[in-house]
């Protein structure tokens, strides 16, 4: 796991928001145990109880559940709750700005899939 740190969010904020990431990008799927604790402070070089802040989040949002004596495991349908909340959350909050900058710059979405297509293929 890496992560490049940024002075704007609390570190355990950016490992939760890694982990999500992590797990829409399929490195950690349905049913998949996360890395100890211990591991993950070990390997980012960062305190125990910060990783434990993380992933207390990802439990709180139903996202990821404790098993005793086991550790911490992705739980079954994580994976298609994150695409809705990302999806919601793009057409609410990043959608509309782009929807802006693409009228000030005269851009229509058939223009714009044009312009990706043809560097894409």
């Amino acid at each position: 796991m890496h992560i490049n740190w940024n002075d704007k969010d609390p570190i355990y904020r950016q490992l939760r928001d890694r982990i999500v990431e992590m797990i829409l990008e399929g490195v950690y799927r349905d049913g998949d145990a996360l890395p100890s604790v211990r591991q993950v402070a070990s390997d980012l070089r960062i305190n125990p109880i910060t990783v434990s802040k993380a992933y207390q989040i990802l439990v709180d949002e139903g996202l990821v559940e404790k098993r005793r004596g086991l550790g911490m495991y992705v739980r079954d349908a994580a994976t298609t709750a994150l695409l809705a909340q990302e999806r919601d959350r793009f057409l609410t909050e990043e959608w509309p700005e782009v929807c802006e900058r693409m009228t000030r710059l005269g851009l229509s979405v058939p223009a714009l899939l044009d312009a990706w297509s043809e560097k894409h293929d």
